[in-house]
């Protein structure tokens, strides 16, 4: 059986930028199926569990940083319910791809992943682009649907779309992703 990583995307996030109220509302139904998927993958020997975030320009900031100005910006009744569990990976990134300038795909490699599931947000944006970068790097590439938020409806379905039909990303309801019990 090939290991899988559940990869999730800025999901720290302070809500006080730009479209937060828009991108809350589409967050808000995330949040719980998201937080039972975690708790799956922390249950399989065949998962890793890796946070990737958005760094916000602050190029000192380190997990504990973004954990804690996520919990003290506008929502964190949409943080605290996911917030990385101390023992999985966390890597800062800079841009929308969670491979750029990140050691992600080094990480994936050593840890001989052939699955990449994506979660978080924004699905039009940051996870749309670590789905083409995981696709050209030959991963096999899983999205829920119910675990990923969009600013824009109608751009984040186009997204998922996309990541269907060019990337051959497998959409399937966070219900089914790791249900199986592992056979390692």
């Amino acid at each position: 059986m090939t290991k899988s990583a559940l990869v999730v995307i800025d999901m720290l996030n302070p809500y006080d930028h730009q479209d937060a109220d828009k991108l809350t509302r589409h967050v808000a139904p995330t949040v719980e199926p998201l937080a039972r998927l975690v708790a799956r993958a922390r249950e399989r020997d065949d998962v890793e569990l890796i946070y990737v975030n958005d760094n916000y320009g602050d190029f000192s900031a380190d997990r504990h940083e973004l954990e804690k100005r996520a919990m003290e910006g506008e929502r964190p009744d949409l943080v605290e319910p996911i917030l990385p569990p101390a023992e999985c990976a966390f890597l800062p990134k800079v841009r929308h791809s969670a491979f750029f300038g990140t050691s992600l795909e080094y990480l994936l490699s050593h840890l001989e992943i052939g699955t990449v599931v994506l979660a978080g947000q924004v699905t039009e944006q940051c996870v749309l682009y670590s789905a083409l970068d995981a696709y050209v790097r030959h991963f096999d590439l899983t999205v829920p649907p119910d675990c990923v938020a969009a600013i824009h409806e109608d751009l984040g379905e186009a997204a998922l779309r996309m990541m269907e039909r060019n990337m051959s990303a497998r959409l399937t309801p966070s219900r089914d992703v790791f249900a199986q019990k592992s056979t390692l």
